[in-house]
């Protein structure tokens, strides 16, 4: 009788998997996650600093984005430097706040701070 009790608890497994499997294919895709799915180095720092300076302009970049990957001219992953160079070669301004970091001794320290003389 166990074994029934086990196959019973294996099939209601199984039904809830397959209907996890339809609800998930019957949700609306957002076009936008097959650009961010596409982002490395950065690439969703840099979208998301245009989008707040540039709401409209980054809009109409991202549609051109996702349509050129849809259509296969785009088959690589975009690096953040990549993004930023199309936004600046749109006209966008954009600006990616960066610091250098020095190692030494396992900790951090900023160049800056390194040049200054500061110890932490």
């Amino acid at each position: 009788m166990s074994e029934d009790k086990e196959l019973e608890i294996l099939k209601q497994k199984k039904i809830k998997e397959l209907m996890e499997r339809i609800e998930n294919k019957n949700k609306p895709v957002n076009p936008k996650n097959i650009l961010i799915s596409r982002l490395v180095d950065r690439g969703d720092e840099v979208l998301r600093i245009a989008e707040t300076y540039y709401p409209k302009e980054t809009e109409r970049i991202v549609n051109q984005l996702i349509e050129m990957i849809k259509n296969g001219k785009i088959n690589n992953s975009i690096s953040g430097g990549e993004l930023l160079a199309v936004f600046r070669n749109a006209g966008l301004r954009i600006t990616v706040p960066t610091s250098i970091s020095v190692s030494k001794d396992g900790k951090m320290t900023s160049l800056s701070d390194k040049l200054k003389g500061k110890k932490e």
